[in-house]
């Protein structure tokens, strides 16, 4: 079976519902999700799918989040595993420089308003916002302690940024993409409108890809796979009612979302592949919040993610589909037994490392 993962948008919250949903999928289908022929990542997704890409199992990320340490773990970069961010890249410093005033890119706002019905809200707003004033350089970090190389030795894992020029959608890591660094890609894809700083990628600034979409699943349209599983954190098919006004704006973005999501769906099954939308349930949404790049409520997010996208699991529909997914290895579903420093490497992102022997006096 060929297999495509996507993982949608969401900020820090969703990027911590990702990780306990991917979890929550490795544990009940025993397939590994850095197996999939593509990973396609948005914003939040494309942080998580790129540390899923490079090997990272997600029940290593549900730990690390927890504030495990792993002795005698250690990255490609020689560091120990332990000493890398648990924040998953919620540490928000100012831009070094000086502050941009005005519009971030008059030329994406102009551009979307000329012909505002083939740019969707996002972009017909993004261009009006000023740059952001927060630096990518902490998710720059998170990246390159996992891929210290230039891009990640998966195949087909793209990160998805929109151009703040021309406010096209672009998928880093595609062959007719522009060449870039894997860190960079991935800053830019999360790189918020108006928060964060947008990132040059050779001659042209880049801002987040959910912009164009929350999900870009239709990127995945007739590529040949036989399945394609999506999770979106910024969609949901079971939305709180809530008369406080101030719920209204998530409420309205999400159903904009899920429309989107459902259309992107039906062009990959028009090509004959069958698709799985994961997405938060009510009980999701309420302990996410209004504020998704908090990181106060991380954990929490995980655990009821893992508890929620295992009983959408359940269903008889969705167990039919992923009948045929093949297993993954054992040390990548869960964690091995024994020291860190004697378990198999867990792709090239994390190896054990036995301590060097002691000389003789």
């Amino acid at each position: 079976m060929k297999v495509g993962l996507v993982l949608g948008a969401g900020g820090v919250l969703g990027g911590a519902w990702l990780t306990g949903g991917l979890h929550a999928l490795a544990s009940e289908t025993e397939w590994d999700p850095g197996s999939a022929e593509f990973v396609v990542g948005t914003s939040a997704g494309s942080m998580i799918g790129a540390l899923v890409a490079a090997g990272v199992p997600p029940w290593f990320m549900v730990a690390h989040s927890r504030g495990e340490s792993f002795t005698g773990l250690r990255g490609p970069d020689g560091r120990p595993a332990s000493q890398a961010d648990r924040a998953a890249g919620a540490v928000f410093r100012v831009h070094r420089g000086l502050p941009a005033l005005g519009p971030g890119s008059l030329r994406m706002a102009i551009t979307a308003l000329s012909n505002p019905l083939r740019h969707t809200p996002l972009q017909m707003m993004a261009g009006w916002l000023p740059s952001g004033f927060v630096s990518t350089d902490a998710l720059k970090d998170i990246v390159h302690r996992a891929v210290p190389t230039r891009w990640v030795e998966h195949p087909n894992y793209w990160a998805v940024a929109t151009d703040y020029g021309s406010g096209r959608r672009v998928p880093f890591g595609r062959l007719d993409s522009p060449p870039a660094d894997i860190a960079d890609a991935v800053a830019a894809s999360c790189a918020i409108p108006g928060f964060y700083r947008p990132v040059r990628i050779g001659r042209r600034l880049y801002v987040d890809g959910g912009v164009c979409s929350a999900s870009n699943l239709d990127l995945l349209a007739g590529r040949g796979l036989d399945l394609v599983i999506c999770l979106n954190p910024l969609s949901s098919r079971h939305d709180p009612q809530s008369r406080n006004p101030l719920d209204w704006p998530g409420r309205a973005g999400r159903r904009a979302n899920g429309r989107r999501l459902g259309h992107e769906a039906k062009k990959v099954r028009a090509y004959g592949t069958d698709v799985v939308l994961l997405q938060p349930t009510s009980e999701d949404l309420v302990a996410m919040g209004r504020n998704l790049m908090s990181p106060e409520r991380r954990d929490d997010v995980i655990v009821r993610a893992q508890a929620s996208v295992t009983e959408q699991l359940q269903s008889p529909r969705v167990r039919e589909l992923l009948a045929g997914l093949p297993e993954g290895e054992p040390h990548k579903l869960r964690r091995p037994e024994g020291p860190p420093s004697e378990w198999p490497a867990i792709g090239p992102a994390l190896e054990g490392s036995a301590p060097a022997p002691r000389r003789a006096a």
